[in-house]
């Protein structure tokens, strides 16, 4: 029986994490959640305001999260959650087991150039700074992870993205491979 498959796709806030995460549940029949949709009034308050957010305020959704992922359906489900730190990938690991996270990395410029194009979003343009000082990429002993480049399409990200789990679906030990 195969396990659940669990999907983070992270990254800065205007990387595409929303965007690529309903197109990997629409690919993989999975279902998909904007982890924005997990965060407490109080913190899409402070965002609103242009208040970036802290670790306190952050724990109580990363669990949120982690526990989303865990209580899955028997196929499993994907997440959009910037998950910037380490700390905050181990966070959700803890708290949902194996877990595949996506990484779309992209330049600063790029992804300004993205956010300032977003209507209706809460997260405002100005926070970005905030996210990139704040975002650690993942190293190489993540082996959980996939990092691609934004400068893509979505529908060859997808392609990568399938393409690395089946990687790890064939090798032993799993590992997942980067896809650039």
């Amino acid at each position: 029986m195969n396990k659940p498959l669990r999907l983070i796709v992270m990254g800065v806030s205007g990387c595409g994490k929303s965007t690529m995460a309903t197109a990997l549940g629409e690919r993989l029949g999975l279902e998909m959640v904007d982890g924005d949709d997990l965060h407490q009034p109080e913190s899409i308050a402070k965002m609103r305001s242009g208040i970036a957010l802290d670790d306190a305020d952050r724990w109580p959704w990363l669990d949120r999260i982690g526990t989303y992922l865990s209580q899955h359906p028997a196929q499993g489900r994907v997440v959009a959650c910037s998950a910037l730190k380490r700390a905050y990938r181990d966070r959700i690991r803890e708290q949902a087991g194996h877990v595949c996270f996506v990484f779309l990395n992209g330049s600063f410029e790029l992804i300004d150039a993205r956010m300032r194009q977003r209507v209706g979003h809460y997260m405002q343009a100005g926070l970005l700074t905030s996210q990139f000082q704040t975002l650690e990429i993942p190293q190489a002993d993540e082996t959980d992870v996939i990092t691609l480049s934004i400068a893509q399409p979505v529908d060859d990200l997808v392609r990568q993205v399938l393409s690395a789990l089946q990687a790890h679906r064939d090798t032993t030990p799993p590992r997942l491979h980067a896809a650039h």
